[in-house]
């Protein structure tokens, strides 16, 4: 069963690259086309499903010009920014364990910290500042003094990434240049306007809606679905910037559970392989007539 779907997934993504065909090779002669970002939202193990994402772009030839990420989509947003293959970071995920980036130390600011990212991020890439990627990337974080959200696209990468991961009550805060800073959910729970401060003309947004409907197991299962509640009254105004929502359906992941790396790899695929029709009308709405 598992072999049909998975040859079933390779029908439609060798499908989907002729969608994109004429648009590559033969459209962008006659067209200029928009400048593209891609906005990826957090979400913690179901992060992984932006792999599937990027994987198609990547199959069907989807330009992605500029980055943005929150949380774990900052840290696949680094990986792929940075030049590190699909594959590797499949293989990287598929291994990650909670220890790998987090370190149990209850304190009154949180139960963990997340020192150890820095040193999961040097597995995807050598690269320190956010000037050696080779593609450029914004990530979100929020400043809980102020309640804005704050977008890092020059400096050190590590702090901002820290940053952007600290979930309240979760990881405990970071401070940064002047300001004390956790995960950019709360302000920028999909990153569009850090694609818009990379110069995107047209913004594809993907979105991992939590839906885990098994009983609360812990204090972080209860915060994160208080959280999750929020966010889903206050999603609109992203909605609204976005020109293509990818919404992959992970509702049946934990959000700690790396385990299924490839279920939700697959996941992320056939999200994007049904969003491609409505990226390449996007596209060719927002091409530029080519100068004579």
């Amino acid at each position: 069963m598992g072999e049909q779907k998975n040859g079933a997934m390779q029908h439609l993504l060798r499908a989907s690259v002729e969608i994109f065909r004429e648009f590559a090779y033969g459209g962008s002669k006659a067209a200029a086309r928009p400048r593209v970002g891609v906005a990826l939202a957090g979400g913690f193990a179901r992060g992984i499903a932006h792999i599937g994402v990027l994987r198609v772009f990547r199959e069907a030839k989807v330009p992605v010009d500029v980055v943005a990420g929150t949380s774990v989509g900052g840290l696949i947003g680094a990986g792929y920014c940075a030049g590190t293959s699909l594959e590797k970071m499949q293989q990287i995920a598929g291994e990650t364990k909670f220890t790998d980036f987090g370190r149990w130390s209850p304190s009154w600011l949180g139960l963990a910290t997340n020192q150890r990212l820095e040193v999961f991020l040097s597995k995807m890439t050598s690269a320190k500042s956010f000037e050696e990627l080779q593609t450029p990337l914004a990530i979100a974080a929020t400043d809980v003094m102020e309640g804005l959200a704050v977008y890092y696209t020059t400096g050190l990468i590590g702090p901002a990434l820290r940053a952007s991961c600290a979930y309240p009550g979760l990881f405990v805060p970071i401070q940064y240049e002047g300001r004390t800073l956790v995960d950019g959910f709360l302000t920028a729970a999909v990153p569009i306007e850090g694609t818009l401060l990379l110069g995107a003309d047209l913004v594809i947004a993907v979105y991992l809606e939590a839906g885990n409907l098994a009983k609360p197991r812990t204090f972080t299962d209860i915060l994160s679905r208080s959280f999750n509640i929020a966010q889903k009254h206050a999603d609109f105004e992203w909605r609204q910037q976005a020109d293509v929502i990818i919404e992959p359906d992970v509702s049946a992941f934990a959000w700690d559970d790396f385990t299924q790396t490839n279920q939700m790899i697959r996941a992320g695929e056939e999200a994007a392989i049904r969003a491609l029709p409505e990226i390449r009308a996007a596209l060719d709405a927002k091409s530029k007539p080519a100068k004579s």
